[in-house]
Order: structure tokens, then sequence, then C-alpha cells
């Protein structure tokens, strides 16, 4: 499970990301992080994958404890995560199958098993037949499809979404949101932070409200809740 206690995060600058946040996430829940801008959101994911340290609590994910890793010891605890932001960052000059290749080449994967589960993954997200085409050359739906395709490739235990959907069209969101639906209908735990209200109050799924730095909501089958 993930779990947060008693995390506070202070920035430089003085400002609160997070006050006193208390919060446990078990395997295989799917939960929305939501929230006015700056409320928080962003920091937890950042917290969630060692980005940043928290200023005071502790975060727990498995058996790894953030605080007391080493910076050698971080990789081991980025193989159980995956992690999708609103800007993909593909790698412009190489393409789908490279793109997604590279996130198992990074661990040490054979090339061996890069060439079977590549093409598994890049048949989940629909973009089998764009395998050799190159970022330019795709949708921004498309695009994002391949960092989620990146994400999944080394079979996280954890999917880390901030704004997947930020970018995009309605419709392809939708089409986004579905895909991280099947993804956790597999097993995968899955923690995204969104501004997308309707898919939040469509899914039904556990909702966090975060409001200057506090967790202010948290039901099972939740609402988006805030005005846009």
């Amino acid at each position: 499970m993930i779990r947060l206690d008693s995390v506070t995060k202070r920035y430089a600058n003085g400002h609160q990301g997070l006050i006193n946040v208390s919060l446990t996430i078990h395997r295989g829940e799917f939960l929305f992080l939501v929230g006015p801008s700056g409320a928080g959101k962003s920091t937890l994911i950042r917290l969630l994958y060692g980005e940043e340290q928290p200023t005071e609590g502790q975060v727990i994910i498995d058996q790894f404890h953030l605080q007391r890793m080493s910076r050698r010891q971080l990789p081991r605890l980025r193989r159980q995560l995956g992690i999708v932001f609103q800007d993909v960052k593909l790698l412009p000059t190489r393409t789908v199958f490279q793109n997604v290749a590279f996130a198992m080449e990074v661990v040490g994967a054979s090339y061996r098993d890069i060439r079977r589960r590549v093409p598994q993954v890049l048949d989940l997200v629909g973009l089998l037949p764009r395998q050799d085409h190159f970022p330019h050359q795709l949708s921004g739906g498309e695009q994002q499809r391949v960092g989620i395709a990146r994400a999944l490739v080394n079979q996280p235990t954890y999917i880390l979404a901030d704004e997947p959907t930020g970018n995009l069209d309605p419709d392809t969101a939708w089409e986004i949101m579905k895909l991280f639906t099947e993804i956790n209908r597999r097993g995968a735990t899955v923690v995204m932070a969104t501004h997308a209200r309707d898919v939040v109050n469509q899914l039904h799924k556990r909702v966090i409200a975060i409001e200057k730095g506090r967790i202010v909501r948290d039901e099972a089958r939740g609402v988006y809740g805030y005005e846009a």
C-alpha cells in the first residue's frame, strides 16, 4: 500500500504545498486527486515518486520508506511506479516502439524481453500499427497513449498520473480515461491528479479533495465538487 503519515511539504519560499496530510491507498484502488490549481495535488504526486521530500512526516510505499532511501535505491522504487505527465516528453528522434523500449533499456532489460513486452503494451493502448511512427506523426491523444505504454511496460504496481488529459479534447480525454480504467481492472493501483470534472463524476471512484495543502474530503465514490 501507499501511506502518508502527517506529511507536510514546505518550500524554500515559505509556501506550504501540503499540511499535515495522512492518507492510505490500498493495492488495486483507483483514486482521483481533485482541487483548485495550486492546492497541492502535484506536490503529493511528486512526493510519491521521490522527486520531492517531505519537510515533516513519512511517505511509505510497500517496504520503501522514502525518507530513509539513498539516491542509489530510488531506481528500485521507481521500477514499481509508472508515471504519466500532461507533457508526455517523447524522444523526437525515436519511433513509438523505441520510445517505449527506452523505459526497459534504462532498467537493464534484455533485448529478448524488450521484443516480447513492447508489442504487448502497444497492443493494449491501441498503437501496435503505429509502432514505427515518430512522435511528430502522431495526434496528441496518440502521444499520450505512448506515454501510458511507456509507464506500463515495466509492469509497475502503481500508476501515478498528473493531469494526463489536460491538453486533450473531451472525446480523446475520455478514451484515455477508459484506458486507465482498464489498466486498473488488470490490477494496477491508479492515483491521478485531474481537473477532468465530467470524467470524475462519471467514473465514481475514490476522490480525495485537496484545498490549500490539506485534505478536505475523502469519498469512496466521490464527485469532483469544484468550480472549473
